[in-house]
């Protein structure tokens, strides 16, 4: 049997790029998953029929995580399909680049409250309906630790996020409720295909593509979305009994 055989999860963001993939992974490890997804109804859909059966359930559910209300209800919806919630991914966020001349209170508004305050919020209902051993899995950044030009806003959100799980983790232990982030580095992705280049400074963003992704990581390339997925998977886990508070790096050694 896999290490998630019996549980069940809910993974925020969950119709494509790397929230597919955990979506995935959850499944093959034995896990029923519901995908959330804003936008992307056809890949959800598409996504929770692949992924259906051998004894687990995947639903795609419909909610825009960035209102808290929206939030809450798709957690309670989850449980209530399933008969109670073991694990939380919250993978979705919002990209953003921009000068501090450029920044106005609507672009703050909107990424701290995709990227911070939707986590919190799933977290807070999440925990409300977990018992002992459950897992929450919140997405911070290897922006959190880098300097990138222009990308100030999106790099305090993700480092808001991973200062939730630290400081959370002693909270949620006293209910048995391990929680830890995710912080990636460049995947391969549609997100990334779309923003990759500005993680580059000025000066450097004229070089070939693949140039760039052989100076993003001691690997020399971008991470595949699996890879991502993985870690998700090892911190939903018995493995990772012991783990919490923490943020952990899938980012193949960032130069």
């Amino acid at each position: 049997m896999s290490n998630l055989t019996g549980k069940r999860a809910l993974v925020t963001g969950g119709g494509r790029g790397i929230g597919a993939a955990i979506a995935r992974r959850l499944a093959a490890d034995g896990a029923s998953v519901v995908i959330n997804y804003r936008n992307s109804a056809g890949a959800a859909e598409a996504l929770a029929h692949e992924l259906a059966g051998d004894g687990r359930r995947v639903i795609a559910l419909h909610a825009d995580v960035s209102d808290p209300a929206a939030s809450k209800n798709l957690v309670a919806r989850a449980a209530d399909i399933f008969g109670g919630l073991d694990i939380l991914v919250s993978n979705a966020g919002v990209e953003h680049f921009g000068s501090l001349e450029s920044i106005t209170v609507a672009d703050y508004e909107r990424v701290f409250g995709i990227n911070v305050a939707a986590q919190l919020f799933a977290a807070q209902a999440a925990a409300a309906v977990m018992g002992t051993g459950g897992r929450i899995v919140l997405m911070s950044s290897v922006s959190a630790r880098i300097a990138v030009f222009e990308h100030s806003l999106y790099a305090a959100s993700k480092a808001a996020v991973s200062a939730l799980v630290l400081n959370l983790a002693p909270e949620l232990a006293a209910r048995g409720i391990a929680i830890n982030a995710i912080a990636p580095g460049g995947a391969r992705t549609d997100m990334s295909a779309e923003n990759g280049r500005n993680y580059a400074h000025p000066a450097l963003r004229d070089l070939p593509p693949q140039t760039l992704s052989r100076l993003s990581s001691a690997w020399g390339r971008l991470a595949e979305p699996d890879e991502i997925a993985a870690a998700v998977a090892f911190l939903a886990s018995p493995d990772a009994s012991y783990v919490t508070g923490s943020t952990l790096a899938v980012d193949g050694g960032r130069l």
